[in-house]
């Protein structure tokens, strides 16, 4: 089988994405292997987006499991697994002019391209005033990070952004 750090060597950056992202060797190794196979072509990223393998890795990374054991010394940055930096990641998938707010628009876009025409833009519609009525506490028709975050204080955000994929 050969040693892990050797095998490491062929990823780039290996120690430095193990450090951002909390990644074991193995597991980056396993990533690696599964970036290989959807980057058929061997361009080294992904075609449609150009996703190179750390940006797929970074990605990932803040939909690991919250490891409650792992010593954080050492560590500079929070991890993108952190409760908070998984909101944050969330947060940007509606922010779509990274202004710092979810407008009414951005909502009904997302919501439109999660949805398509499994709903009636009524409902689109009515889906996302609720959502900016419940969550829009300073009330300027808009949700900022804090609000969003506050929002979902009571969800089980390290469960429900978490994917055993490398089990």
């Amino acid at each position: 089988m050969g040693s892990s750090s050797s095998s490491r060597n062929k990823i780039p950056n290996a120690q430095e994405l193990m450090d951002q992202t909390g990644f074991s060797s193995a597991h980056l190794l396993r990533l690696y292997d599964r970036f290989e196979c959807l980057d058929r072509d061997n361009r080294g990223y992904l075609r449609q987006d150009t996703v190179d393998f750390s940006s797929f890795v970074r990605i990932l990374a803040h939909f690991r499991p919250t490891d409650r054991n792992r010593n954080k010394e050492g560590t500079q940055q929070e991890l993108p697994n952190s409760r908070t930096r998984k909101l944050k990641f969330a947060f940007q998938l509606y922010d779509l002019d990274r202004d710092g707010k979810i407008s009414r628009e951005e909502l009904l876009q997302v919501l439109r391209a999660m949805l398509g025409l499994q709903v009636t833009e009524e409902q689109l519609q009515s889906i996302a005033e609720r959502a900016i009525q419940e969550a829009d506490l300073d009330k300027d028709d808009a949700i900022s990070f804090d609000e969003f975050k506050k929002s979902l204080e009571k969800v089980d955000i390290d469960t429900k952004m978490s994917i055993g994929f490398l089990k």
